[in-house]
C-alpha cells in the first residue's frame, strides 16, 4: 500500500506522520505527535548521502517545525581525488555544514573513515550509544543491501542499534543510486517532495567536491520515477523495517 504524501496538502503525512490539519488528532508511539516536536535522524555513510537520498524529506520535517539531525558516519576522507584524507575531510565538513544550513538540520560527525568503515563490537556500541543519546522518534538510513560497502555497513550498524534499543523509534531505509548501489529495494512509503525540491537540490549542490551533476544523472530520474509511482512529479522512497522478534540482550 502506498503511504505518502508531501506536506503541501492538507492532512498529508510524511513517513506516516501527519503534517497538515490532521496532525492534532494523530499519534506516534502513543504520544500525540501533532502537539510535540519530533526528532528525526538521517544517518548517512558520507557527507552528501543524507541530502541526496532523503534531503527532501528532511526539509519537509524541518519546515513542519520538527528537529532533524544529520549524522555522517565518516567525513568523506577518500572522496576527493588528489587530496589527502585530512584535506578532503576539511573540505567536506564545510560542505556538510553549508548543506545543513539549507535543510535546517543539526549535524553530527562520527569517527569512521571513508572507504575503511568497520563492523565490530566497538562500532556497534558507538552507533547504539549515539542513537540512544539522541533518542529519536524516526531514523532514516541506508538500505543494507548496497554495493557500496560503507553504505551497507552504515545500515547494518543502525539496524543493530534499533533492535538493541527495543525498536523504540521508527526505522526507515532510503535508497542510493538504485540498481548500481542499492539492490532489491522495494519501498513501503513514498514522500512527495515537489514543494521542497529546489531546496533539496540547493542542499545537495553545497557538496561541490562531489560533482552533483554526475550524481543527479542517477538521482534525478529516481526522484521522477518514485514520483510516477505515487502520482506526483518528484518523490523519495523508503522501506520501513518492522518485525516482531524479541528484544536482544
Amino acid at each position: 500500500m502506498i503511504k505518502m504524501t508531501g506536506a503541501a496538502a492538507v492532512g498529508a503525512t510524511v513517513l506516516g506522520i501527519p503534517m497538515g490539519a490532521e496532525a492534532q488528532n494523530n499519534s506516534i508511539n502513543g504520544t500525540n505527535a501533532g502537539k510535540r516536536r519530533l526528532k528525526v535522524l538521517a544517518i548517512g555513510a558520507h557527507p552528501d548521502d543524507p541530502e541526496t537520498c532523503c534531503g527532501g524529506t528532511m526539509c519537509l520535517f524541518t519546515e513542519a517545525g520538527h528537529e532533524v539531525v544529520c549524522v555522517y558516519l565518516t567525513r568523506g576522507e577518500a572522496g576527493i581525488a588528489g587530496k589527502s584524507h585530512a584535506e578532503a575531510a576539511a573540505i567536506r565538513v564545510v560542505e556538510s555544514e553549508n548543506a545543513c544550513k539549507v535543510t535546517g538540520a543539526r549535524h553530527i560527525f562520527m569517527s569512521q573513515v571513508d572507504g575503511n568503515t568497520e563492523v565490530n563490537l566497538e562500532r556497534y556500541k558507538e552507533m547504539r550509544e549515539l542513537i540512544d543519546r539522541e533518542n529519536p522518534d524516526i531514523v532514516m538510513t541506508h538500505w543494507p543491501l548496497d554495493e557500496h560497502r560503507d553504505h551497507a555497513i552504515c545500515g547494518i550498524l543502525v539496524m543493530d542499534a534499533w533492535r538493541r534499543l527495543d525498536r523504540r523509534f521508527k526505522l526507515f531505509y532510503f535508497e542510493a543510486m538504485s540498481g548500481t548501489q542499492s539492490q532489491m529495494f522495494h519501498p513501503t512509503h513514498w514522500v512527495n517532495i515537489e514543494s521542497v525540491l529546489e531546496r533539496k537540490h540547493e542542499a545537495c549542490n553545497c557538496h561541490v567536491s562531489q560533482h552533483m551533476d554526475e550524481i543527479y544523472e542517477w538521482h534525478g530520474p529516481m526522484e521522477k520515477f518514485r514520483g510516477l509511482e505515487c502520482r506526483c512529479n518528484a518523490a523519495e522512497a523508503f522501506m520501513q523495517h518492522s518485525d516482531a522478534l524479541p528484544t536482544l540482550p
